[in-house]
């Protein structure tokens, strides 16, 4: 049985919308860095070499939003709701939610809205009704640094046609899922 199938055989995600070579450019961040690194000091001005902009690409990084799940005692009459006032129609396989990168705009995702029901155990030992997935670009690397920041890892994972999951959890017990989307053949 594949991930996300809720009472229906279709999978929520897309595999043909998925991709996962991302970069991201970090010159804001430079800049601060720079700023910070004077000490509120008047900078000197000095003649400057001509340099092309400098490209940052850090890998283990959150490009979006890949689910939001949460949980209820009525499904049918929650999905109605949703459905009827905000447009999001969900007959059973979530609804789906397309965006595109706004630095590559060929590169397109999907967020999942899903309702699961209150009995569900996929978001345990969370206490929280809903659940979070965030969409990485290399999930290896970002476990690899939360660890090292000791962010508390569920150890378990899962691999599937679409992507690579794992999950974490924040100060508060929340359970999130990271999502490494599959690469596109």
């Amino acid at each position: 049985m594949g991930r996300w199938r809720l009472g229906g055989s279709r999978n929520l995600y897309n595999p043909e919308m998925l991709t996962t070579s991302w970069r991201i450019i970090g010159l804001g961040s430079l800049l601060a860095l720079s700023l910070s690194s004077s000490g509120g000091q008047e900078a000197q001005s000095q003649p400057e070499k001509s340099k092309p902009p400098a490209k940052v690409e850090q890998r283990g990084r959150i490009l979006g939003i890949g689910g939001v799940f949460i949980k209820s005692t009525n499904r049918d009459q929650m999905r109605e709701w949703y459905s009827k006032h905000l447009g999001l129609a969900d007959k059973g396989g979530g609804a789906m939610l397309p965006w595109r990168e706004r630095d590559n705009p060929q590169k397109e995702h999907v967020t999942v809205w899903s309702v699961f029901p209150s009995s569900t155990n996929y978001f345990n030992p969370s206490p929280a009704p809903f659940m979070i997935n965030y969409i990485v670009d290399d999930l290896d690397a970002l476990l690899d640094r939360l660890k090292q920041e000791g962010v508390k890892i569920d150890p378990k994972r899962m691999n599937e046609s679409y992507g690579r999951f794992a999950w974490i959890y924040d100060s508060d017990g929340n359970k999130i899922e990271l999502w490494q989307p599959a690469a596109k053949p």
